[in-house]
């Protein structure tokens, strides 16, 4: 008898389950249900900034499939529907407070909502949430053809300081108000300090330690400045960047289990019940290093954690490994990566940690285009073993942050990866690489 799988969300998480549990299982075996409540499916967030900043267009780069792809493939797509309500009794879910469809499995890929504090005038026209196709045209909208003249960012997480960048492009004035001391909050402060002072330097106005109080409007009742406790900064646009958490509202109605970090609980194979899976960034992690639940948003987890529900959903049998929390942005001409624990974190997990920093350059010293790159590692102090690094740089210094999340992944120590092979030449790197470097330095210690 033929089973129907009903997948809740048409991104990441949801589309790539579906895709890989139709690789395993034939039409006649298994029925796909795809609910959407927007217009697209499979898009890149990530990009939205860089499609109001004009590096992107048109909007439809950003979609990596249509619709018709999936139906195409015996994928059934119901785009512009809400699940509004879990029956996990009946095996039923409401679509748009009217109809009931049955399901004999489920996949949840409801992803995160945008953080909105309660503040005065965060509705009003002109305030605007990152986190959909829908808002990217709204931004860039108004960014034509209203011309604003001053940018007001709320939050220094990535999308905060992606858009600040783009605004920037702009010829917009942009002030960044933010709550934390400074930007890019999972940065130690030593690396957090040279992004701010990257962002001064382009001509961001940077507010630190400055939580927003009020947002107010003029006569037209549009916004016109933001407030916080001791300042004001006139804004004739204002982006929120304050972050997500993970929507588990509708599962979580259902019962299914939630944990601290507010996304749900999950296996290794992505189950969260009998027949129910979840994916992406309503769910929690395992992270590698600590061992204990965190919630990633990032559409690198959602993808992986689909593909491992898909298959399992499929009849295999697939495992997530966990999270190490690897990301990479750039403001301006400084690239930024990260990946494993912060100073902050590994204090909180109660390791005996220390630190090696060292500002090299991206290429041979003497070959034009060498720019600047701070490389920081963080360390268990006896055993050696890796537990985190932070990159600020110039030109070509993000992407090195993989070679340290791979050796992270491995549980390698600086030792050891003082002594990996590296490759060189004068237009990628000094003879020996700054990864290289730092970590010899930090073994010496």
């Amino acid at each position: 008898m033929t089973q129907r799988l009903v997948v809740i969300g048409g991104d990441a998480a949801g589309m790539s389950a579906a895709s890989q549990a139709r690789r395993l299982r034939h039409p006649d075996d298994l029925e796909i249900v795809a609910i959407e409540r927007g217009a697209w499916t499979s898009y890149s967030a990530c990009g939205i900034p860089y499609y109001v900043g004009g590096m992107v267009d048109p909007l439809d780069e950003l979609v990596i499939r249509e619709p018709d792809a999936f139906r195409a493939k015996d994928i059934q797509v119901r785009m512009h529907t809400e699940a509004t309500e879990l029956d996990l009794g009946r095996r039923r879910v409401l679509l748009d407070d009217e109809q009931w469809l049955d399901f004999d499995l489920l996949m949840i890929g409801t992803g995160a909502r945008l953080l909105r504090p309660d503040v005065p005038g965060l509705d009003a026209p002109g305030v605007h949430g990152v986190a959909t196709l829908a808002d990217a045209q709204r931004i860039r909208t108004e960014v034509l053809e209203r011309a604003p003249r001053r940018a007001v960012v709320l939050g220094g997480g990535y999308i905060g300081v992606e858009m600040a960048d783009m605004l920037l492009r702009r010829g917009i004035q942009v002030t960044v108000v933010l709550a934390d001391p400074l930007p890019l909050a999972l940065l130690d402060e030593d690396m957090g300090e040279r992004v701010c002072a990257a962002m001064s330097a382009m001509g961001i106005e940077v507010v630190t330690c400055a939580p927003v109080r009020a947002v107010e409007t003029g006569e037209d009742g549009r916004v016109r400045r933001v407030l916080t406790e001791s300042s004001m900064h006139p804004a004739d646009i204002v982006v929120l960047g304050l972050g997500v958490r993970p929507d588990a509202g509708l599962a979580a109605a259902a019962g299914l289990p939630v944990g601290d970090s507010g996304g749900l609980r999950v296996d290794d194979r992505q189950r969260c019940a009998e027949g129910v899976w979840a994916a992406g960034d309503c769910t929690e992690a395992t992270h590698r290093l600590t061992g204990k639940p965190i919630a990633i948003a990032l559409g690198t987890h959602a993808n992986r954690q689909g593909r491992v529900a898909g298959t399992n959903i499929g009849g295999g049998d697939a495992r997530f490994a966990g999270v190490l929390g690897t990301a990479v942005t750039v403001v301006g001409e400084t690239e930024i990566g990260r990946t494993g624990l912060s100073l902050r974190e590994i204090e909180q997990a109660g390791l005996d940690a220390d630190t090696t920093t060292l500002e090299s350059t991206t290429r041979a010293g003497y070959f034009p285009g060498a720019e600047s790159i701070v490389t920081k590692l963080l360390h268990e102090r006896v055993t050696g073993r890796l537990l985190g690094a932070q990159i600020v740089g110039g030109r070509g210094s993000a992407k090195r942050i993989d070679v340290l999340a791979t050796a992270l992944w491995n549980e390698m120590t600086v030792s050891d990866l003082a002594d990996v092979d590296l490759s060189y030449a004068p237009p990628f790197s000094p003879t020996l690489d700054p990864v290289s470097i730092t970590a010899r330095k930090a073994a010496r210690r």
